[in-house]
């Protein structure tokens, strides 16, 4: 088989965002976006902007979009149309559908999280358990960020009804054993909860393969536009009550749980994201982040110590440290000031930290495929020169 190098340069020339003295290792809270993005939402603005439903062209062609993005997501994700739900984001789509599966849940039922999770996966269920006084659970990680899954099947019993857990880390860059823990979670009659935010600029994701009821992730996470979407199993979507006004559509069944009228332009953006990734190809993808991530691994400079999987074995190219002496936002300050973007904190993975002992949080430094072999180089000279 013949290796096409890959081009960097000109996949970085496909992003004005990316003119700029600044090295963006900030994706894990959001991409840049390509300009056939931006263009894709300028363009609707400019030639189809209505509202749906219309006897008019511009309505008529907002309508064919919607059925459009509905059809690219069940692309991106793996599963049919009707089962894809388009919201403000993550978190605000997990607070809905944990409050509609809420409706079939009584006092004493359970939930199973994991200390590696985002808290847009914890705290929805965290509220409901107050609401409802359900019985919450925390599956155990180990110290070199895995989660324990003998720790996960001893949570479980008859009572748990849904097992909640990130495809990767946001924080440390941890996978986890997806189609396990699905299994798991079926094993006891529960349904698998996945929040793949994370993992979405990363690698391809099919929902069927990995066997989970639900997931949700980020456009604005993959080089799109700031949005949520989620995937529920059809036979689930069909028996959940919706939160949603009466003259609101039934039909497509995602649709049910849209409320108000859908951010259109997010969603012309949102096709044009999922067009990008597949001009690239998620072969190219992982091969360019694989060689980067190894890169700032083998160089991460004496003082510094890693928090998770010490290879490219098992994660993705998102690495939390922190600095004998300095404080996170110390080293994040610093870098800032040499043009080279990394976020500090906890990231809302608050288990995370509390599990490793840290406080204050650690220094994040997220690779993407367009980041460069040069700009891996400056972030371990800037890191040095601390």
């Amino acid at each position: 088989m013949t290796t096409v190098e890959f081009d960097v340069d000109a996949v970085r020339a496909r992003f004005t965002a990316l003119d700029s003295p600044l090295a963006f290792f900030d994706g894990p809270g959001g991409t840049q976006v390509p300009d056939s993005v931006t263009e894709a939402m300028a363009h609707y603005f400019r030639e189809d902007n209505a509202n749906v439903g219309g006897e008019y062209a511009t309505s008529r062609r907002t309508d064919a979009l919607i059925a459009q993005a509905r059809l690219t997501a069940a692309e991106f994700l793996g599963c049919g149309p009707e089962e894809t739900i388009f919201g403000a984001n993550m978190t605000t789509l997990n607070f809905m559908l944990s409050r509609t599966v809420g409706r079939t849940l009584r006092e004493g039922d359970g939930i199973v999280v994991t200390q590696l999770d985002h808290d847009g996966n914890v705290s929805p269920w965290l509220e409901l358990a107050h609401d409802l006084s359900l019985d919450v659970r925390f599956a155990a990680i180990r110290d070199d960020t895995t989660i324990y899954l003998d720790d996960l099947e001893r949570q479980l019993d008859d009572h748990i009804r849904v097992v909640a857990f990130p495809v990767a880390s946001n924080a440390v860059g941890t996978l986890t054993d997806v189609r396990r823990i699905a299994e798991l979670a079926h094993g006891v009659g529960a349904l698998a909860w996945a929040d793949a935010v994370h993992y979405g600029a990363h690698g391809p994701i099919d929902v069927r393969e990995l066997g989970v009821d639900v997931l949700i992730c980020s456009p604005y996470k993959f080089f799109g536009p700031h949005l949520g979407l989620a995937f529920a199993r059809a036979e689930l979507l069909e028996s959940w009550r919706p939160y949603k006004v009466r003259p609101a559509a039934d039909e497509p069944l995602g649709h049910r749980f849209e409320t108000g009228t859908l951010p259109h332009e997010l969603l012309a953006g949102f096709v044009a994201a999922v067009e990008y990734v597949d001009s690239i190809g998620w072969h190219a993808i992982q091969t360019q982040e694989h060689i980067l991530g190894e890169r700032l691994l083998a160089g991460l400079p004496n003082g510094y110590t890693l928090h998770g999987l010490p290879t490219m074995d098992g994660r993705v190219a998102t690495f939390a440290f922190t600095h004998e002496r300095l404080s996170p936002q110390a080293v994040a300050r610093r870098l800032g000031e040499l043009g080279i973007a990394v976020w500090w904190g906890d990231y809302y993975a608050v288990e995370v930290m509390q599990r490793l002992g840290l406080p204050d949080g650690a220094v994040r430094a997220g690779i993407v495929h367009y980041n460069t072999a040069g700009e891996v180089d400056r972030l371990l000279e800037g890191l040095s020169e601390l």
